[in-house]
């Protein structure tokens, strides 16, 4: 199923590794196979993991940017997790946290990013941070 990406003017994104930036108008771009895509947005930088969720989202971006190469960033993935878990208690939190780890599991790498977003929101309310 193609992806179709709705891009802002100057807006950045990740394509299989390659760091493209759209030109001064929006675009739409229709990718008609499987690749690794990741808005701005997204794409978090290893000095921005300044929090436990967020430590465990840049294991899991990597993963996701670098397939062939994920078992690299697996054992901080897990130790990462692990410590979370160890310290939350709210059950749909904890929930959240095995789904990812399954999709890990799966090698559905971008399902499991999207769940670790879930693990940043609930840190951040939890915390009071804004983004």
């Amino acid at each position: 199923m193609p992806l179709k990406l709705s891009l802002k003017p100057g807006e950045k994104f990740v394509l299989n590794g390659a760091v493209v930036q759209n030109g001064d108008r929006r675009c739409s771009l229709i990718l008609q196979n499987k690749a690794s895509v990741l808005r701005e947005k997204d794409i978090m930088q290893e000095h921005e993991a300044t929090s436990p969720a967020r430590h465990i989202y840049f294991p899991v971006m990597m993963m996701y940017l670098d397939e062939a190469g994920a078992d690299r960033y697996y054992d901080e993935f897990l130790r990462r997790m692990t410590e979370f878990m160890g310290v939350v208690s709210q059950a749909a939190v904890l929930a959240e946290c095995v789904t990812v780890s399954k999709s890990i599991m799966a090698r559905e790498y971008y399902k499991a990013l999207m769940g670790c977003r879930k693990l940043v929101d609930f840190e951040d309310a939890l915390l009071g941070a804004k983004e």
